[in-house]
């Protein structure tokens, strides 16, 4: 059911066989894309650069992306400006991208999570709309405990059998991949004497705001490859 392609990175060695056999699956199970439409994909990663701004990658699934193209991206939007690919090119003379092509998209509103969905609409009026409408659903959804305590506070208390402590964090980290890596991985350190809760997270450095936010939810700053 599942082929395995031994492949290196280092050699490049079974990259053309990797391909070849997406490129036959894809054929057996007729795996069709629409080109003639706008847009819909998902964020693959993405980033705060210190000269461009928040920087998107995508993966088109269906339509094509195109340059000036208005964008709603997970609670985020705004018009995309001449889509990069990998290696920072344009990706060809007609700025655009058809499905199955990763790209580089600047002009966003703000750093948009791995994972989020993205959408092209008519115009700017209608993206921010959408992404109002996702960061609403977004905030209701979100159910995190805000109770917590200092980290002084937790290490006073452990051994003196009080229940179950709750230590509160805020982490930043310089792309949005380390950061949900890092929220899976400290929320899993959970256990019957402490109970980690991740109340904010995201891309860029260590704002005054997060340190409100930590002071005011008595939450602990962990910052990844970022400065304050």
């Amino acid at each position: 059911d599942v082929q395995f392609v031994p492949i290196s990175a280092k050699t490049g060695m079974g990259a053309d066989a990797l391909l070849e056999a997406i490129a036959v699956q894809a054929e057996v199970m007729e795996l069709t894309a629409v080109y003639d439409a706008r847009a819909t994909g998902v964020v693959i990663e993405s980033a705060l650069d210190k000269g461009r701004g928040p920087v998107a990658t995508v993966l088109v699934q269906q339509g094509t992306l195109k340059k000036s193209d208005y964008l709603g991206c997970g609670v985020h939007y705004g018009r995309v400006r001449a889509p990069f690919d990998e290696n920072g090119q344009q990706v060809d003379q007609t700025d655009q991208a058809e499905p199955s092509i990763p790209v580089q998209v600047l002009g966003l509103s703000g750093v948009p999570d791995a994972g989020d969905d993205f959408v092209v609409v008519a115009d700017e009026r209608l993206a921010k709309e959408v992404a109002q409408q996702r960061d609403t659903k977004r905030r209701e959804s979100r159910l995190v405990a805000t109770a917590g305590s200092r980290m002084e506070d937790i290490m006073a208390s452990m051994g003196q059998n009080l229940g179950q402590a709750n230590l509160n964090l805020l982490v930043k980290a310089d792309v949005q991949g380390s950061v949900e890596a890092l929220r899976q991985s400290l929320v899993a350190l959970s256990n019957d004497l402490i109970k980690i809760n991740v109340i904010s997270s995201g891309v860029g450095g260590i704002t005054e705001s997060d340190a409100t936010l930590a002071a005011t939810s008595k939450a602990v700053i962990i910052g990844f490859n970022v400065r304050a």
